[in-house]
């Protein structure tokens, strides 16, 4: 089956065309505090894999939100940023009571792609847990196609985090 067979699947991301007026990357990192509960963990109190994603997202969602961009202004602007690539690396187990800061910073942003990276540390810095990295592209909501550019009030807010000297903490 061809690619129009299924409008609404998204192109992989190699077949995106780079839009070359908006291109930044970012030395800021973004910190959010998790504690491990219960629902959190398998039988063993080890935390499930599947948990660590839902954290990188959670960081994500609250580092732009502490920027002034909404989830509920994606929507309103038509625009969707689904997860196009994601590769993780589990370095030590979290376990039921640990306490632990995911780091989030835009590493690179080249036109509608946007590039992040992760760590899940030690509230002392001193274990790392997991490293990610997850690429991001933005979709038009109602074609369900890769957008040919930003919406402008998403566009000012990436900026602005590439601009910002110091990020923001989740604390």
């Amino acid at each position: 089956m061809s690619q129009s067979d299924h409008p609404s699947q998204i192109p992989p991301t190699d077949a995106i065309e780079p839009d070359k007026s908006l291109h930044a990357t970012s030395e800021n990192w973004f910190e959010y505090p998790i504690r491990v509960y219960p629902h959190h963990t398998d039988y063993a109190g080890v935390v499930w894999h599947g948990i660590y994603v839902q954290w990188l997202e959670q960081a994500r969602i609250e580092y732009l939100h502490s920027l002034g961009l909404d989830n509920s202004e994606l929507v309103a602007a038509g625009c969707d940023l689904p997860v196009v690539e994601l590769s993780i690396n589990y370095h030590y187990p979290l376990r039921l009571g640990n306490e632990a800061i995911v780091r989030t910073r835009m590493n690179q942003m080249s036109g509608v792609r946007m590039h992040w990276n992760y760590q899940i540390q030690s509230l002392d810095r001193e274990t790392k847990y997991v490293t990610a990295e997850v690429t991001l592209v933005a979709v038009d909501r109602e074609q369900g196609k890769v957008m040919r550019s930003l919406p402008p009030s998403v566009k000012e807010i990436l900026v602005k985090l590439q601009k910002s000297p110091h990020a923001p903490t989740c604390f």
